[in-house]
């Protein structure tokens, strides 16, 4: 499946713009809207203080905001136990604006977080956000998955580093979902083989499905295209495996009707 292509000219005018718009954020995350907060008199613990008030703002959605008070926090208590907890305010408040642009700061601001307190008690948290980022910028399963993979990659590094992390369930989850995602991409591509009756292209990118991620979640589909496919080029030997695979592993699938269909064939003949 030939996905369309940018022409050079598209392709620099839209990072231009992103570039611009990162940058414009970047400076209203460092000066915000009113300038620096001032502190009430008699503030014991300004550090608190602003970390406290930041995460009212970002638990009401108020993220430009929170950006303000995180950013005063880090910025001016560089010894203070609430600074790393103000770099991941910082990185939330990105996120949860939820645009092409703060998606992009928000990775950066977990990133950093990770670089500059890799052992802090909230490093998990960190590497989780750092996945979401990128999975909130992840595209539909036949567009193109630059940002899929680079989900995939950070939810792998969460899984193996924290595994007795709290959030590792949903760590999992996610990682499953960015997986099926791109093994979707690649089905997608051979379904389009079989369909033009290309065989021998849809029986290398199914197996390839299969190599890649054996635990691909609709892999009775790819079992059902990969055996229809070898035994439209009379490889019935090679089919059968795949139809059994299919009874022997879903319950439940569109497929199991015509596949148990497939193997009497296939058994009596």
């Amino acid at each position: 499946m030939k996905l369309p292509a940018r022409t050079p000219v598209a392709r620099f005018a839209r990072a231009f713009l992103v570039a611009a718009s990162i940058a414009g954020l970047s400076a209203c995350a460092s000066s915000g809207s009113g300038g620096p907060t001032k502190l009430p008199s008699g503030t014991v613990d300004p550090a608190k203080y602003l970390f406290d008030k930041g995460t009212e703002a970002l638990n009401t959605k108020r993220y430009l905001r929170a950006r303000e008070y995180f950013q005063q926090l880090y910025d001016n208590y560089p010894d203070s136990p609430f600074r790393p907890d103000g770099k991941l305010g910082l990185g939330d408040a990105y996120l949860g604006e939820d645009s092409a642009e703060s998606l992009v700061l928000a990775a950066n601001e977990f990133k950093e977080f990770l670089t500059f307190f890799p052992n802090n008690r909230r490093a998990d948290y960190a590497q989780y956000k750092l996945a979401l980022s990128h999975a909130a910028q992840m595209l539909k399963p036949d567009r193109d998955q630059k940002e899929t993979r680079e989900t995939i990659k950070e939810f792998e590094t969460f899984v193996e580093r924290y595994p007795d992390s709290k959030l590792i369930g949903e760590g999992r989850k996610k990682l499953r979902e960015a997986r099926d995602r791109v093994s979707t991409y690649d089905y997608l591509v051979g379904f389009n083989y079989f369909r033009w009756r290309v065989y021998s292209g849809a029986i290398g990118r199914f197996r390839e499905v299969l190599k890649n991620d054996p635990e691909y979640t609709n892999r009775d589909a790819v079992y059902y295209y990969l055996a229809e496919s070898l035994l439209a080029v009379n490889m019935k030997a090679a089919a059968l495996p795949y139809f059994e695979k299919l009874v022997q592993e879903f319950r439940q699938s569109e497929f199991l009707l015509r596949a148990q269909t497939r193997i009497k064939e296939l058994k009596a003949g």
